[in-house]
């Protein structure tokens, strides 16, 4: 009993304790003869030892590193709540006592960053204290398919990232670790990561390499599909897989973004009635490089062209290819998702139209063809 008591009354003066360290480091120096700066430091001490653990877990939810500004005169409170606003910190307060306690709440520099989640609170902090100004930019363009985007590497280097890596990893000739991305658990084991590298600008850190790429590219698929657009994949009856493949042949297919809607509502109608898709870039996937017109989409093709045996060709197989061809953008993705509901089975280079690139439908077979010969 008596143990239980002293034990009660010491619990009970550190508590007393540790409160009346806060109260003084909140208050100021109250005494005037430094006693609350030396109360603070033993309160931040105690503080982050019981956080330790988590200071070494990473400092936010996300997987994406995102630029980061902190403007002059910026105070580390309002540095801290960007940060949480941003989704790249969880704990501001811990973050806030970490730089208090290591005297670094006054050295944080304004300046332009690339902030990683997947830093610890320490390391992010150190970062923050050192403006970083250099990156570099990686631009992909829509519809390009992944050996396109290694082309552009190849032709403008990027930080360390290494054109013929980037390749094999996207054509999964190269160890790369897929588990954390459950958007591809689907993905058949022969498969290439054709499609779901989505095409964007990228600012990378100058140590970026093949494999930080791959995965900030797959981290931003994750991110801009969005669940709605999920939703809708699956109102339609189609997988992940199977709207990529999808959206790849919109996206080669329209030229006016206002039409991808109607194009993937025309593709629905054809697959639920039996009828081939038809689409060219399905012919010019499988036929490859074209070293005459250093081209990998060939244009024009030819009647023979159109009877190349190949699963991804749609003359000559029914249904959707066996993947994608190219790698969509948002716009086709979600078209894919939410087309527009239509009666048209065909469609076709409309010369007439007032705005290049438009497309003529047509619901029947004869308004087709005087369709086609309206250009010829």
């Amino acid at each position: 009993m008596v143990r239980s008591v002293l034990l009660l009354v010491v619990l009970t003066a550190c508590l007393v304790a540790g409160l009346l360290f806060y109260f003084q480091w909140r208050g100021g120096d109250l005494t005037g003869d430094g006693r609350s700066l030396q109360a603070r430091d033993i309160y931040l001490q105690t503080y982050l030892a019981t956080n330790a653990d988590e200071l070494d877990q990473p400092a936010g939810n996300g997987f994406t590193p995102a630029p980061f500004t902190i403007s002059p005169g910026e105070s580390a409170d309002a540095i801290a709540a960007n940060l949480a606003a941003a989704d790249l910190l969880n704990n501001t307060e811990l973050f806030l006592n970490y730089l208090r306690y290591h005297g670094l709440d006054a050295q944080l520099e304004a300046g332009e960053y690339i902030v990683d989640p997947q830093q610890t609170i320490p390391q992010m902090a150190a970062a923050l204290t050192e403006s970083v100004v250099q990156e570099e930019t990686v631009r992909f363009v829509e519809g390009w398919r992944v050996e396109q985007m290694a082309d552009y590497l190849a032709d403008n280097p990027t930080a360390n990232i290494d054109a013929n890596q980037f390749l094999a990893i996207a054509q999964r000739q190269a160890a790369f670790d897929l588990t954390p991305f459950t958007f591809l658990a689907e993905l058949p084991a022969t498969a290439t990561l054709e499609g779901f590298l989505f095409p964007d600008t990228y600012r990378v850190p100058p140590e970026a390499d093949a494999v930080y790429l791959v995965e900030l590219m797959l981290r931003t698929f994750d991110r801009r599909v969005t669940a709605e657009m999920r939703q809708g994949f699956q109102a339609q009856g189609v997988t992940i897989y199977q709207a990529v493949t999808l959206a790849a042949i919109v996206e080669r297919e329209a030229v006016v973004a206002t039409e991808r809607p109607i194009i993937a509502g025309v593709f629905y109608n054809r697959l639920a009635q039996g009828i081939k898709l038809e689409a060219d870039p399905t012919v010019q996937y499988p036929l490859g490089y074209q070293p005459q017109s250093d081209s990998w989409w060939k244009s024009p093709l030819f009647l023979e062209d159109l009877a190349l045996d190949s699963p991804y060709n749609t003359y000559v197989y029914a249904g959707l290819p066996p993947g994608p061809i190219a790698n969509p953008s948002l716009s086709s993705l979600e078209a894919v998702a939410f087309p527009t509901p239509t009666e048209f089975i065909f469609f076709v280079a409309d010369c007439q139209a007032a705005v290049s690139g438009s497309h003529a439908f047509s619901v029947t077979y004869e308004e087709h063809l005087a369709n086609v010969q309206r250009c010829r």
